[in-house]
């Protein structure tokens, strides 16, 4: 624990001025990020008698080594800059809200030639008009059939689009009138994204324009007896007035506005936002935070409108923001807020009328967010907490293990041997934590050798980052000779990345260091550290504050095996002289639980928490190697000869098969005539045809059904 007078600034260094600061811990990792309209009135508070202080304040400024800080000009830029500080560090002590769930949203993919509406996900991207968020797909699904009567815009994805343009006949929507079917050409690219245009504007509010040029049309095909056609348009004015009917008037005025209503305890707190566009609300969602930093209603508020429209612009931010509370600098947040919009942007409190009613409304959602959060928190935390506790008496630690690594290995006959490791914190998977190695000493199946190498390589990188940080003194033992060689976690660049953790990096430092993000923000910036900083800082990547991949030890590892593994990461973490984490493997055919020189294993109750939890870390490390491996295999097979052509990119691969028709024909090409390609110089040519003549064509495939020979045609590729 520091003393904050360690590190405190001198008298009058500190600058009077707006800027943000940043508060690291004694590894350089920044653990908090703040404000300030007067950096010197704001950096002193933190730095008064610790009694006076608030218990979290109080933890973060002991925990903390020192204090920098970046000037600023004006107050919304010291807003712009700490948004996208808290973004890139991810400080432990700042509040940051969580979505409950991912919101799915109505989207219109304006940035297609021929715009697709659909129900879409995850980040926003560039060129998609997005609707809602709304409670669920369905919903949504059940929206866009009503709407298709009257908007018969594409909702197919681009491979049934392009078969039926190929085919010549549209889809089943295409036949009964809830498409366009731009795809046969019924419609013009024009005439199509005129009606994708309508959509929008009908699904932003401007519904009246619609619905009264319907009804006119209809009174119009009546008087003329096309009664037909009247009866349609009578049915179009229905499912539009339908399709409103799900989104209630609850602002008669039309009006465009976010309402955010917060709900707070010691401990937690929670936001609804209410999404009204047009008088109606169009959409819902909800954050559940821990009160890490001592914030109030208005800060609370402050990061939320962050979180919210931190990545927003145009029409995306609404005309009016409505909240419970003002931030403390409303004025700036008002300014970021118009700044991202390109207008004006209300921010108030509402005091009476409809709004304030519909504030009412959001603060009870709130309130029963919060309610429900905390009872399954309680329930689940109480499930974990035995859980855990049963793990450590069955194995006999000292303490729970909160932080729990499984490693697995996964392979096919042999070939393209991978292996995984997951991570638990608190009984609960952390996906940014995941890794993923090749097996590279050796080919071949071998399991027990797999885990020993895959160990080493894990603790070999773990060692690393405590001497860079200063925290390992000690000369690890000398490894066993025989043993599998070092080799760095680095990733396959052939395997897919797996969707749900994060991107397997390098763990070779980049010997480029990142920039400070305030360089971009304010040139001028002028920022001043202070306090001790290791000799290690001048090291790449060593100051950037992220926490560092392998930097954090396990309290228990897990292997998926039997004593054979057991034995192997032992022998791989002893050869490393690490003796403070311990090991246990989890048998798949009995359940059985093994530790290190152990004959016989630990048998957990089949009722046991403790056993169903090492069960879904087993799992877990098993989905995510399989993945990789599956993925690496289909790349693997997938490969082409004229992969190995240095320089030759995707795009002329293409144009050498669509010239040729297939590799084997390319092949017995002369390099005049791969020469006569588009794209392809004679050097390229030459590089090419001394690559495929250097390969020796596979045996052509046989279909056993037929007895057909299946010819290469597109790159290697069987078809």
């Amino acid at each position: 624990m520091a003393d904050p007078s360690s590190y405190r600034p001198k008298p009058g260094q500190i600058p009077d001025s707006p800027g943000v600061y940043k508060f690291r811990d004694e590894h350089r990792r920044v653990i908090y990020v703040g404000k300030a309209k007067n950096l010197r009135q704001r950096l002193a508070n933190y730095f008064q008698d610790l009694a006076g202080l608030h218990p979290r304040t109080r933890t973060m400024v002991t925990t903390a080594a020192s204090v920098e800080w970046t000037v600023v000009s004006t107050e919304v830029e010291a807003l712009q800059l700490e948004y996208s500080w808290i973004k890139e560090y991810d400080p432990r002590f700042n509040v940051k809200y969580r979505d409950d769930k991912s919101y799915p949203y109505l989207a219109v993919t304006l940035n297609e030639e021929f715009p697709r509406v659909q129900v879409m996900r995850g980040a926003k991207k560039k060129g998609v008009r997005y609707f809602g968020p709304y409670g669920h797909a369905w919903a949504i699904r059940e929206t866009v059939d009503l709407m298709l009567r009257v908007f018969p815009v594409r909702t197919c994805s681009a491979g049934v689009f392009k078969n039926a343009a190929r085919t010549g006949r549209p889809c089943l929507l295409g036949y009964i009138g809830k498409c366009s079917a731009p795809c046969v050409g019924r419609v013009t690219p024009e005439e199509h994204r005129e009606l994708a245009d309508d959509f929008c504007d009908f699904m932003a509010g401007r519904t009246g324009t619609y619905i009264r040029r319907l009804e006119k049309d209809m009174t119009a095909a009546a008087e003329e007896m096309e009664y037909e056609r009247a009866a349609r348009l009578r049915d179009d004015v229905e499912a539009l007035r339908r399709a409103m009917e799900k989104s209630a008037v609850v602002l008669a005025d039309a009006t465009d506005a976010d309402l955010i209503a917060v709900a707070e305890d010691e401990l937690e707190a929670a936001v609804q936002i209410f999404h009204v566009r047009g008088g109606r609300v169009r959409g819902q969602r909800g954050w559940v935070t821990d009160k890490v930093e001592n914030v109030d209603t208005s800060g609370l508020v402050e990061h939320a409108l962050q979180q919210l429209y931190g990545e927003e612009a145009g029409d995306s931010v609404p005309k009016e923001v409505l909240v419970p509370a003002l931030p403390e600098h409303s004025d700036a947040v008002s300014q970021w807020l118009a700044d991202r919009r390109g207008s004006q942007v209300s921010l108030r409190i509402p005091r009476r009328g409809d709004k304030k009613d519909l504030m009412v409304t959001v603060q009870r959602n709130a309130q029963q967010a919060l309610g429900l959060h905390k009872t399954k928190r309680a329930s689940d935390l109480t499930t974990r907490s035995r859980a855990l506790e049963e793990i450590a008496e069955a194995l006999g630690l000292d303490t729970a293990p909160l932080r729990i690594e499984c490693f697995d290995i996964s392979h096919l006959q042999g070939d393209d041997v991978v292996a995984s490791m997951v991570v638990f914190e608190d009984g609960l998977a952390r996906k940014g934590e995941y890794r993923r190695f090749q097996i590279k000493s050796f080919e071949g199946q071998d399991d027990v050798r797999s885990m020993h190498e895959v160990i080493g390589r894990r603790f070999r990188r773990y060692l690393h980052e405590k001497e860079r940080t200063g925290e390992w003194e000690e000369t690890p033992a000398t490894p066993d000779p025989s043993a599998a060689p070092d080799l760095s976690a680095a990733p396959d660049p052939c395997a897919a990345p797996d969707p749900s953790a994060a991107p397997d990096l390098s763990p070779t430092p980049d010997p480029s260091p990142i920039p400070d993000p305030s360089a971009t923000a304010n040139p001028a910036a002028v920022s001043a550290p202070t306090g001790p900083v290791p000799d290690s800082a001048a090291e790449p990547r060593e100051d950037d504050g992220r926490p560092k991949r392998f930097a954090y030890p396990p309290q228990l590892l897990v292997v998926d095996g039997g004593q054979p593994q057991v034995a192997a990461a032992k022998r791989a973490l002893d050869e490393l002289g690490i003796d403070d984490i311990a090991i246990c493997g989890l048998a798949k055919r009995l359940e059985e639980v093994w530790l290190p020189d152990d004959d016989d294993p630990v048998v957990l109750p089949r009722s046991s928490e403790g056993l169903y939890l090492l069960q879904r870390i087993r799992d877990e490390a098993h989905r995510f190697a399989i993945t990789y491996q599956r993925a690496k295999r289909a790349k693997r097979i997938r490969s082409s000869p004229l992969d190995a052509v240095s320089g030759l990119g995707e795009t002329r691969k293409q144009a050498l098969i669509k010239h040729f028709g297939s590799v084997k024909k390319l092949r017995q090409a002369t390099i005049d005539e791969i020469c006569e390609v588009p794209g392809i110089g004679r050097r390229t040519a030459e590089s090419v045809a001394v690559s495929l003549a250097s390969t020796t064509p596979a045996m052509p495939a046989v279909n056993t059904a037929t007895g057909e020979i299946i010819e290469e045609d597109d790159g290697g590729s069987k078809t």
